[in-house]
């Protein structure tokens, strides 16, 4: 087990940016894949991103794709989620989620391993 806390969350304009970070507990996090999730109100989370433990493969929906960047730095026990031209349709708590498996987070939609989350609020 590992413990997450994201942070980075925040209210911005549409168009605006915005960086998460999730910060791992300990080293066993550059063994895990990573990936972000995130549910508005009334909806269910969906899958944003996910890269794997060495981050050479990485996976974005296709609502984000040209718009978000995930990332990671395992010398810091730390992944990231760049967002930029934000839309008010991103608005959610955004969750970071860590797991052995990268197929598991991209096809199944679950992990061992989440945050409480943060959240993004985009204004029009």
């Amino acid at each position: 087990q590992v413990q997450l806390v994201e942070s980075g969350g925040g209210l911005v304009q549409a168009g605006g940016s915005l960086r998460l970070s999730c910060a791992a507990s300990d080293r066993t996090f550059s063994k895990y894949a990573m990936g972000w999730f995130r549910q508005a109100p009334g909806k269910e989370r969906e899958f944003v991103a996910a890269i794997r433990w060495s981050g050479g493969s990485r996976n974005l929906a296709d609502s984000v794709k040209g718009r978000f960047t995930i990332s990671r730095d395992n010398a810091k026990n730390t992944g990231y989620l760049q967002m930029n031209s934000l839309k008010p349709e991103d608005t959610a708590v955004y969750y970071c989620a860590a797991d052995a498996s990268y197929d598991r987070i991209v096809l199944a939609g679950v992990s061992d391993n989440w945050g409480r989350g943060t959240q993004v609020t985009v204004s029009s």
